[in-house]
This record gives C-alpha cells, sequence and structure tokens, in this order.
C-alpha cells in the first residue's frame, strides 16, 4: 500500500469527497485504512458492565485505499509518492512534485 498510518491523506471519491485527515491505521487484507475524523458512522451500543458507554456511538469506518491521495508534507499538495534511492542504498518515499522525502520505506 502506498498509504500508512500516520500519513495525511485527502479524500478523492465518495461522499466524504474533499476532507483531509490522518491516518489512524490499516486493514491490510481488505486495503482499507481509517482515517480520523472522515467516514463517520453510529453505532449502537448495549449497555455493558465492560464497556464504559451505550447508546449511539459516533466512530470512524474503513476507507478503500484507491479513494485516498496523499499530502506532501512539504508542498501540501496530493501526490502520488514514489521511490527514491538514497546515495547510502536505502530507498525512501518521496514527492515526485518537490523532490521532498517522505520517509524511509524500509
Amino acid at each position: 500500500m502506498r498509504i500508512r498510518s500516520g500519513d495525511t491523506v485527502l479524500v478523492i471519491a465518495g461522499k466524504e469527497k474533499g476532507k483531509t485527515g490522518r491516518v489512524d491505521r490499516q486493514v491490510t487484507k481488505q486495503d482499507r485504512v481509517i482515517v480520523e475524523g472522515v467516514n463517520m458512522i453510529t453505532r449502537h451500543i448495549k449497555s455493558n458492565p465492560n464497556i464504559r458507554q451505550s447508546g449511539r456511538i459516533q466512530r470512524e469506518a474503513a476507507i478503500h485505499v484507491s479513494n485516498l491521495v496523499l499530502i506532501c508534507n512539504k508542498c501540501n499538495k496530493p501526490t502520488k509518492p514514489v521511490s527514491i534511492a538514497l546515495e547510502t542504498g536505502a530507498r525512501v518515499r518521496g514527492c515526485p512534485k518537490c523532490k521532498e522525502v517522505i520517509d524511509d520505506i524500509g
């Protein structure tokens, strides 16, 4: 997946189109991610001694990664990250527009 936890993303399709948020976690088997504050759903939770709150709970639902695009940290523009090889032999994700390193691929 091109998008990882902690990345800032822009929603480009669906009912949440145009919203931005930070990726909270990934569901890699389904190619989906959970973005903070985007794609909110309501769950009805029954009261239970183990659950601290009951009633209607708002929480984020997963979004398919094809509906998201990464936002560069430096130029703040939507970008498709590319793999850049450094002189040390390490590979990193980079922005093709501003040539800024986003993070280490590993």
